[in-house]
């Protein structure tokens, strides 16, 4: 809970402007000390889930939030504040314009002083031209692993988070061209230099899943992981208006609005097998990762309001609610079989 102070506090609402960042403050200018705990939400696109946000607030324990991005201004505000029935502190949105924006002293002492961190949509490689390598990238990392807060992001937001990433370094990349060439230039991939965030180590996330048909492109990211590193590769990937919640112990909850929604969340992992690497995995040829039919296997769970549905990720064989599917690619072209179970002797 949040400690008494002896003081009274109004609510505010300001604007400030830097030549490196835009700040939206709204609610108290005290920080908060409360009990926080850790989390992590991650957010298909589209509409938010109000459910899975409210999650998110309810770590913070009445917490400060700091909303973390490169365009647009503070629609988060009011929405996180006053709009959820959840009783918070203050909500600051950072827009963050460069690099001096995003290790400006201030900045960095408001996401450290946070209780919730969470990156909105946009252009994922602003967020890693601007976060990676310098201070921005260990005060988020001291957020997380020491102070244990809680943190999330949405499209964008969310293709950051896994410890291996898509970094849209040369524009986004689409199924066919992925599929076509593993090493297209616009593969532009991330691997072990950014984030670490328990339970997302190895773990390459995409978002928009269904509505952009990135089923394809997501397998290539993990073929490419595995071909090039000689681990097996995991995916986490949310269709629009679906999140995955994660909490403390591993457990990821899946909340959206199935079934009026193809509210659906995937958890993919590389056969769990000797030779799980892609058979062919080269530039300017057509991946081939087949494996007799098996090559990823893919637990597929809806999300509703109330996250009932879960997959672990403290193991990655066990969930309920969702059903195994095998994906699998030849020459290029992508297909999806459905299985009973994941078969893992380990």
């Amino acid at each position: 809970m949040i400690q008494k102070v002896s003081f009274v506090f109004f609510f505010i609402s300001c604007i400030s402007f830097s030549q490196n960042y835009t700040e939206y403050a709204t609610g108290s200018n005290v920080d908060a000390i409360t009990n926080n705990s850790f989390g992590v939400c991650m957010m298909g696109g589209s509409s938010e889930s109000d459910e899975a946000m409210e999650w998110f607030l309810n770590k913070t324990d009445g917490g400060d939030i700091v909303v973390l991005r490169a365009s647009g201004s503070n629609g988060y505000n009011d929405y996180l504040y006053s709009k959820l029935g959840v009783t918070i502190n203050s909500v600051t949105t950072f827009v963050i314009h460069n690099v001096n924006g995003a290790i400006d002293p201030y900045v960095l002492d408001k996401v450290a002083k946070a209780e919730g961190v969470w990156f909105a949509g946009g252009d994922q490689f602003k967020y890693v031209s601007y976060f990676k390598d310098n201070a921005m990238e260990d005060a988020l990392n001291a957020f997380v692993n020491t102070k244990h807060g809680v943190i999330g992001g949405t499209s964008a937001g969310m293709a950051i988070l896994g410890n291996y990433y898509f970094d849209a370094a040369n524009d986004t990349v689409t199924s066919d061209q992925a599929l076509l060439n593993p090493y297209n230039v616009k593969v532009s991939l991330g691997y072990n230099d950014f984030l670490e965030i328990p339970y997302l180590d190895n773990i390459v996330t995409d978002t928009h899943y269904d509505a952009r048909n990135r089923r394809g492109r997501h397998s290539v990211f993990l073929a490419r992981f595995a071909n090039d590193y000689g681990e097996r590769s995991f995916g986490i990937a949310c269709n629009e208006r679906t999140a995955v919640c994660i909490e403390a112990n591993g457990k990821a909850s899946v909340f959206g609005s199935y079934p009026s929604h193809e509210s659906y969340a995937y958890f993919m992992q590389a056969n769990c097998i000797e030779d799980f690497n892609p058979e062919t995995c080269e530039s300017d040829t057509p991946l081939t990762w087949n494996r007799s039919g098996q090559a990823l296997k893919v637990f597929k769970i809806p999300g509703n309001i109330k996250g009932e549905n879960y997959f672990n990720l403290s193991d990655w064989k066990t969930g309920s609610g969702g059903t195994w599917e095998n994906w699998y690619i030849e020459n290029g072209v992508f297909y999806i079989n459905s299985t009973t179970s994941l078969d893992c002797k380990n």
